[in-house]
């Protein structure tokens, strides 16, 4: 059947695409302008090729490239491919249609984590270098159980006391393939007492025999969102790393590992994502109703995808 709604109008119709009033993340910007902290702002879309868009990302579309757009920067688009177990290619080019449909194009700057594969893992051996992270034998659930609650400290992991040389022998194995999917993960040490869970000795990596849509089978460990995510941001120099307010109190961790490392400083900003009443806004959601046989399929029109 022939799709005769009408289109959204272009990116390039629309004056100020996606920054129209003056809301505080576009004063941040002018302000970083004005002052020359940055003579080019690069902003970032970030999703993860796990499913299609929905009506809630076309606001972060909107904002992260209408911003780009109005003060003559940068928009990247970057794929965060570093589950496949969940990854696809056509989620991947789903994505890329949906946004040049909204009238925006994000020129050279398309991007994977996976691009940066190598680096990250290099990082996360310097690391364990300096005594900052560890090879961790307990399960999933053992790590969980011992995390305590926002009123409750965790307890420290029996291998956190490892010597770097053991860490270093492990963290080798475990990418040579040597052990077995969930046998062991690599945390950071952070602060088992913090009252920000996030803090409390984060993953970064755990060991997942899924092939990759673009690294194929060369890899058989995987970089955790929160440690891929900033690193991310700091290789592509982004100036304005925009998220949902969800990922404010990721916010530190962000921030840490990017000072451990020494590498170049990159901002996050979190802005209010969008909902609207009686609908669902969450692909993690929208794809169980698919999965769980609640909807005919990804195209069943009380989907509000983009």
């Amino acid at each position: 059947m022939a799709d005769n709604s009408p289109a959204l109008p272009s990116a390039n119709s629309r004056p100020n695409a996606g920054a129209s009033s003056n809301n505080f993340i576009r004063q941040i910007v002018e302000q970083d302008l004005a002052t020359g902290k940055h003579n080019h702002i690069i902003t970032r879309f970030p999703p993860e090729p796990n499913g299609f868009l929905h009506i809630g990302h076309a606001k972060s579309i909107c904002l992260n490239f209408g911003l780009a757009k109005e003060f003559n920067g940068q928009c990247n688009l970057r794929f965060d491919d570093t589950n496949p177990a969940k990854e696809e290619q056509r989620y991947i080019d789903s994505i890329m249609e949906d946004i040049k449909w909204m009238g925006f194009s994000w020129g050279d700057g398309l991007y994977y984590a996976s691009d940066y594969f190598e680096q990250l893992y290099q990082w996360a051996e310097e690391l364990i270098k300096k005594d900052l992270a560890y090879v961790d034998d307990q399960t999933v659930e053992q790590i969980r159980a011992t995390r305590g609650d926002i009123t409750t400290p965790g307890q420290l992991s029996p291998y956190r006391s490892r010597s770097i040389e053991e860490n270093l022998d492990l963290f080798r194995r475990m990418r040579a393939g040597e052990f077995p999917d969930g046998a062991r993960v690599l945390r950071a040490k952070g602060d088992m007492a913090s009252g920000n869970m996030n803090m409390r000795d984060p993953l970064l990596y755990r060991i997942m025999r899924k092939h990759h849509p673009r690294t194929g089978d060369a890899w058989c460990i995987y970089p955790m969102y929160d440690y891929a995510h900033g690193q991310s941001d700091s290789i592509e120099a982004i100036t304005h790393s925009i998220c949902t307010l969800e990922f404010e109190l990721h916010r530190p961790l962000y921030e840490w590992f990017q000072e451990k490392l020494d590498i170049k400083r990159t901002r996050q900003i979190e802005f209010a994502r969008l909902n609207v009443t009686y609908m669902m806004c969450s692909k993690r959601k929208l794809l169980a109703l698919v999965t769980e046989q609640h909807c005919r399929d990804w195209d069943d029109p009380r989907q509000l995808h983009v």
